[in-house]
This record gives C-alpha cells, structure tokens and sequence, in this order.
C-alpha cells in the first residue's frame, strides 16, 4: 500500500479484551498476566460474564457464561465489578490518538472505530500510520489492540479478527479468495445465524459459495439484502467512514437479571428502572419518541421483541412506563420465565421541533408535569440518579443498578461514550 494508491485506505481498530485490559492499566500489580473476568453482581456468583481475559480464555472462561461457570472452569478466577466511567475514560484516550491522524473516525462502540487514512499521507505510508497508532495505544494508554488494514470497511473488520491480542492484517480484495472463501458463511461480518441457516439450506456454506451464487437467486431468497450478500463475499464494501454520529434513532437499556423472574409484579419494577433511566437520557438529548419497544428473553435464550405508537410524542417517563407495561402484559404469559428485559424508545424527534397535541382534559396539567420532571432531573442533575427514587424502583436486580454509570454497560446506544467531551 504505497502513497501513489488508488482507492480508499481503512483501518478497524479494536481493542483487546478491552474492560479486563484496562483493570489491567489501571493496576497491573494486582490484574497483569492473570485470569480475570468483568461481570455484574460477582458477590452473588450469578451474575453474567460481560469479557474475560486472555489468560481466562485459555483456561475456557467465555462471555456470556455465568459467573458459577467461570469459577467452576477456573477456581482462581479473579471477578472485577464493572466500572464505565474508567472505561470512558480509555475509551476517549485512545480514539483521541486515532483522531490525529484522521478527521474520519468513525466510533461503533466503546472499545472499537474505523479511520478512512486514504488522505492521510502526510503522517507516513498507510502500515507506518497504523504501526504507530497501535504502538501509541500501547504505550500511552497501557492497552493492547488489533488492528485490521483493507480498502473497505468490511475488510478491515474481517482482518482485525485474523488475529488478536496485539493483530495486525492487511486483507487485500485479491487475498479474499485464499483467506476467507474456504470459512463459513457465518463468519463473514453481518451474516447473522438465521441468515446461515437460510443459505445452509440452499446448500450454501462457505463464503466462496456464496461468492459463486448467482445474484438473482440471492435476490429473490432475500430481497435487497441478496446483493449485499453476493458483493460481501467477494469482499465489496463501499460504505463510507461516517465521522458524525447521526442522531440516535433509538435510546434502549436492557438488563439480564442474576435469577429467573416469573411475577408480574417484579418484572413492571424492573421495566420502571430501565424506562426511568431511558427517559432520562431522552430528556438530556432532548428528544421525543413516539414509539416503545420492549424486549423479552427467557432462559432458553428465546427472545420476542414488541413494539407499540402512541398517539402523539412524549418525553414524559410515567406515560413512557405505561406503554411498556401494556405491551409486556399483552405478550407476556403469567408464570413464563424472564432472563432479560428491555425497554427501547424508537420514533424520535428533537422536542423544540416536535408538535405536542395537549389532552382536552389535562391539558391543565401539561405544565405541572413538565415542571415537575424538570425540576426531578435537575435534583439528580446534581446529586446523582438515585436522588429522586419511587418505591417500586427498590431491588436487589441489576436494573436497579442501572442509574450507577460506574456499572452500567453501554452496548446499546453510544451516546454515553461521550467520547470527546468530559462528563
């Protein structure tokens, strides 16, 4: 990859075991070269491991396993309460780094970016770029990274997963056909299990046969999708690095609880605290939505999604509430058992802009309301989430944790990365 290229040059970074490397950083005395696991409620030993060291990994500890399944695979296994504030905070430290070498870094989530270094010669050519960002990492921040080169954003991606901890790959459009055509279908970036299991029955496996599948077929199987499908296995991507963030078309929190819950009772506390927090991070982008989305997931991992349109926007976390219970008590069988909830607010409009219509019969009330959550937001505003509390928000579950940001994960939404900008 010379200066005199053509095409776009792209760079994925990734972060290795990205929350256990930086307890790592932070004290290397205590965590170095050991096996460690991030995961919630580590004092009940049922919480759910979120990652896993290295050195966890190859004694079989896995994310997603319970705590009990970790402890059980390694004895010895040290378990760190989560803490998002520090991982913000290294999360900033190293997009900073790759941000002076590009404008176009595009954040995907707290431990991950794209960098389009196509004009970006005037730092080197595109390996000593990379070679220096990933060395900067390490050495400013203590953190260890993969790095994946390629001319598209769906290359880079696939290179970065080739090899980790500390990778670094170019995959080039003419290496496809040797390093990825031979793997199956599932292993390329965006093909999800269903979408496997669909061309497994047209007897598609590998990613070279599905490079080799007519287009039309593909088409007609799976509509649009079908080209993307047939140009992704021949390693075609042309979507570009996005700087700007758009605004969010969703605001979500979910929650896996440490026990199966079965009362209804239970379950509507657990969606006021993942509604009340989402309503709150509503407000402070100042936005409306105008549709709930819930979601539910019992032990065996079967997961229903619901959604609902309210007759006109709110921001309002009592009306916000009401609609997720009315969903969940619709769909939700008295008895069946809950692994994770979730409460996601779609169809959303900056607030200034949006045209309220007041109910003809409380429209009196309109003002008092928003003069009371403003007033709420403020209290916890300045002396934190659990200033203004209900009594049907109090448990022992991790939503009612879920107002701690040292604790609460960020998978969902990247606005609380607040990546450039202090909290």
């Amino acid at each position: 990859m010379a200066t005199n290229r053509t095409g776009r040059i792209i760079i994925h970074l990734d972060m290795n075991a990205f929350y256990c490397s930086v307890h790592e950083a932070e004290q290397p005395d205590i965590y170095k070269g050991k096996a460690t696991a991030v995961a919630g409620s580590s004092e009940l030993r049922k919480g759910v491991i979120v990652t896993s060291s290295y050195a966890a990994r190859q004694r079989g500890v896995k994310t997603g396993m319970t705590v009990r399944q970790g402890l059980k695979l390694c004895p010895d296994l040290i378990l760190i309460q989560p803490d998002f504030n520090l991982y913000r905070k290294y999360s900033r430290g190293f997009m900073s780094i790759a941000s002076q070498y590009t404008p176009l870094v595009e954040a995907t989530s707290i431990d991950e970016c794209y960098l389009d270094i196509t004009g970006s010669s005037v730092f080197g050519e595109p390996l000593e770029i990379a070679r220096t960002i990933q060395t900067r990492i390490q050495q400013e921040w203590q953190l260890p990274c993969s790095i994946g080169i390629a001319p598209n954003k769906l290359l880079a991606k696939m290179a970065s997963d080739m090899q980790k901890p500390n990778g670094f790959t170019v995959l080039r459009i003419r290496d496809v056909s040797k390093l990825l055509w031979h793997k199956p279908c599932d292993t390329l970036f965006g093909v999800g299990r269903k979408t496997a299991e669909k061309l497994r029955k047209l007897n598609i496996r590998t990613i070279g046969q599905l490079a080799a599948t007519d287009e039309n077929l593909l088409i007609k199987q799976f509509g649009v999708v079908g080209s993307w499908l047939k140009a992704a296995a021949n390693g075609i991507d042309h979507s570009p690095v996005i700087a700007e963030r758009e605004p969010n078309k969703s605001i979500g929190h979910t929650t896996t609880m440490p026990r199966d819950v079965t009362e209804r009772e239970e379950a509507h506390r657990i969606l006021l605290n993942l509604t009340d927090q989402t309503a709150r991070r509503l407000r402070r982008q100042k936005l409306m939505a105008k549709a709930v989305q819930i979601t539910i997931r019992k032990p065996d991992m079967t997961t229903i999604t619901r959604s609902s349109t309210m007759e006109v926007p709110t921001d309002v976390m009592a009306d916000l509430f009401k609609e997720a219970t009315t969903i969940f008590d619709r769909y939700w069988r008295e008895g069946d058992p809950l692994r994770l909830l979730g409460v996601t607010l779609q169809n959303l409009s900056p607030r200034d802009d949006t045209a309220v219509q007041l109910d003809l019969f409380n429209y009196e009330e309109q003002p008092r309301k928003e003069a009371l959550t403003k007033a709420m937001d403020q209290l916890r505003d300045k002396f934190g989430e659990d200033a203004v509390l209900t009594a049907g928000m109090l448990g022992d579950d991790p939503s009612a944790l879920i107002r701690n940001k040292r604790i609460r994960g960020t998978s969902l939404q990247t606005d609380d990365l607040l990546l450039y900008s202090d909290e």
